[in-house]
């Protein structure tokens, strides 16, 4: 996979394939990243890119020309691809979303800075992702955490190729609990079933407490979801074994 990230800090978003699963997939040949500097395209002498908005206000507002004509750039670089603005305005960026792009043969990446893009050049944008309802100084961090989420979907980019699908949120459910040696830890000991053998006794462990994460902690995820009668169970029981009150008749 290409990405191009469309950027006023290149050295900034260079980092995220410096370290980690980023950088062994770009070892590995499965992931090239570039950092576009969106200054490149300025037309101004002094490289500017900003400007004052209509209307009035506080803030500059990224100007129209040097961002388009740094996704022109990207696209005459890797090919037809996919454009990403990364702001408080977009879409939740989800699991769904992740691998929904990991797909893509290459994405570009805009990180919007200031007030944000004058609006004529989100023409060119094929859709906007949040990290969530809050504000950042840019789009930089986003476009890290989206190539950090999205190398780990890429084949042969992880060390198990089981372990993104297990992640949180792959099947809708945050994650169960993981545990390591040693088997006793100040005064804790490891769940006697993940010492048993039985795969399947673990795997059905597993789930019930991933079901009673989710319930625990989001239970809007548990909300969107249709459980099945297995699943059902595994969460009553989970409820039952931890002395907690009955959820809601709409989850169970």
């Amino acid at each position: 996979m290409k990405i191009e990230i469309l950027t006023l800090f290149p050295e900034l978003v260079e980092q995220v394939v410096r370290f980690g699963i980023p950088r062994k997939a770009v070892e590995a040949g499965i992931l090239e990243l570039k950092a576009r500097d969106i200054r490149d395209y300025s037309e101004d002498r002094d490289r500017r890119v900003d400007d004052r908005p209509y209307g009035g206000g506080p803030g500059m507002v990224m100007e129209a020309e040097p961002l388009t004509a740094a996704i022109a750039a990207a696209k005459a670089a890797i090919g037809e691809a996919r454009v990403i603005g990364l702001s408080p305005q977009g879409e939740p960026l989800t699991q769904d979303w992740v691998r929904r792009l990991a797909l893509e043969p290459g994405l570009i990446l805009l990180c919007g800075r200031y007030e944000g893009p004058d609006e004529r050049a989100m023409r060119a944008v094929d859709v906007e992702l949040s990290l969530g309802d809050f504000v950042l100084s840019g789009g930089e961090l986003p476009a890290m955490a989206l190539v950090d989420a999205i190398a780990r979907w890429l084949p042969g980019a992880l060390g198990h190729e089981q372990s993104a699908p297990n992640d949180s949120f792959a099947s809708g459910l945050l994650d169960h609990p993981h545990y390591t040696r040693p088997e006793h830890w100040r005064g804790e000991a490891v769940p006697e079933v993940l010492l048993s053998g039985d795969h399947a006794k673990v795997a059905r462990w597993r789930l019930k407490q991933a079901l009673g994460a989710t319930w625990l902690k989001r239970p809007d995820l548990l909300a969107g979801l249709e459980l099945n009668k297995e699943q059902t169970r595994l969460l009553r029981e989970f409820i039952a074994e931890a002395g907690l009150d009955s959820p809601d008749s709409d989850v169970l």
